[in-house]
C-alpha cells in the first residue's frame, strides 16, 4: 500500500496496515542510521500497538519515549522490547510536557495516540521543539474521517467516546492540526479501516517536517 496524496479514503484491511506502519517505523530508525550512535527517534506513542513499533526500529539507532499516560501498555510492550536490540529509555509520561533540551531527535514517531493527548496543540508544538530543524514526524493516526456523513455520527458520538475510551477523540483533523503546528506534510495516505466502524477508523498515514 503506497502512500499518496488522494483526498478520498478508500477501506484498507488493517492485516495492510500492520506491514505499512511496520515499514514507515522502519525508515524512522533506518533513515537515519547516517547520523551515527548520537541519532535519536523519538516515540509520542504507541497508542493500542502495545509495542508493535519495537521490532521495526534499528539497533543501535532510535530511542524511544511512549508518552502512554498510564503504563499497561507498556508492561504489555515489554515481550516485544525484549525481542529486540533496540534500547528503548521510557522518559515522561506527558507528550505536552516533553523532558528533552531543544533540537534533540532527528525524527519522532506517534501510533494512534494525539487522539487520546488532552492538548494535542501543546503536544505537537513540543514535539518540533525536541525536533532537529529539518527532521521527520512520521504518524498514523485515527480522527475525523473525510465523509461528512461519517463525520455526523463522529460528533454525536464524540462525548461518549471519550468517558468510555480513556478521552479518545473521534474528531480530531489529525493533517490540520499538524500543519497549525507549523509541520509541512510530505506524505499523507487516508483511508478506513476494513473491521472496522467507520466512525473509529478513519485513518491518516504519512510523514511531514519540522521546518
Amino acid at each position: 500500500m503506497a502512500l499518496d496524496q488522494g483526498n478520498g479514503a478508500r477501506d484498507v484491511d488493517f492485516g495492510e496496515v500492520k506491514p505499512v506502519a511496520r515499514a514507515l517505523i522502519q525508515r524512522t530508525a533506518v533513515g537515519h542510521a547516517q547520523a551515527g550512535p548520537a541519532a535519536g527517534v523519538g516515540g509520542v506513542g504507541d497508542g493500542f500497538g502495545g509495542g508493535l513499533t519495537a521490532p521495526s526500529m534499528s539497533s543501535g539507532v532510535a530511542r524511544g519515549d511512549p508518552g502512554e499516560r498510564a503504563g499497561l501498555r507498556w508492561k504489555l510492550a515489554d515481550v516485544r522490547r525484549r525481542g529486540t536490540n533496540v534500547s528503548v529509555q521510557r522518559a515522561g509520561l506527558d507528550a505536552q510536557l516533553l523532558p528533552f533540551a531543544d533540537d534533540s531527535f532527528d525524527a519522532a514517531l506517534s501510533t494512534w495516540t494525539l487522539c487520546t493527548i488532552p492538548d494535542v496543540a501543546a503536544a505537537l508544538s513540543e514535539l518540533r521543539r525536541v525536533l532537529k530543524p529539518g527532521g521527520t514526524f512520521h504518524f498514523l493516526e485515527h480522527g475525523l474521517a473525510p465523509d461528512e456523513q461519517v463525520r455526523r455520527w463522529q460528533r454525536r458520538l464524540d462525548p461518549l467516546q471519550k468517558r468510555i475510551a480513556g478521552g479518545c477523540h473521534l474528531t480530531r483533523p489529525v493533517i490540520d492540526l499538524l500543519r497549525a503546528a507549523g509541520f509541512a506534510i510530505t506524505e499523507v495516505d487516508g483511508f478506513y479501516e476494513v473491521g472496522t466502524s467507520k466512525i473509529a477508523g478513519a485513518d491518516s498515514l504519512g510523514s511531514a517536517l519540522s521546518p
